[in-house]
């Protein structure tokens, strides 16, 4: 069984998503492992999206996820990483595939709802970053 890990960012927190997007991760059988709602601290924040530090969206991603809490949810299943990426769609909510969590709840490319690991090397390093071992 493979393990990710699906971040709800402070937007989807403050509209009250955050039932309806664990349905849809339950509604896919998708297994919650671990949960818990946190508010990342500007270090933590720059930590974590450190591999787009260089990037011109960096600050702007920063001040947003740190902004209110976010909920960090570890899942798993039979090829997880790639249903999740699926279900949440592509990072431009405009862009992003009909019936996605961006899609329908997504307002932009920084303000887009969710956050899901890409690949099983992240997932594990992210999964690490919120939760430890014995949680």
């Amino acid at each position: 069984m493979e393990r990710t890990l699906l971040l709800i960012k402070p937007d989807g927190v403050q509209r009250g998503l955050i039932g309806k997007i664990i349905t849809e991760v339950e509604n896919a059988d998708l297994v919650i492992v671990n949960m818990r709602l946190i508010h990342l601290s500007r270090e933590d924040a720059e930590k974590f999206y450190s591999v787009h530090k260089a990037k011109p969206f960096f600050r702007k991603l920063v001040n947003f996820v740190t902004k209110d809490r976010i909920v960090a949810i570890e899942l798993e299943g039979e090829n997880v990483i790639k249903r999740v990426r699926s279900l949440i769609g592509t990072t431009d909510p405009k862009k992003a595939e009909k019936g996605t969590i961006r899609e329908k709840y997504g307002l932009d490319m920084t303000v887009n709802t969710v956050h899901a690991s890409d690949s099983k090397e992240t997932a594990r390093s992210e999964i690490r970053f919120f939760f430890d071992e014995e949680d």
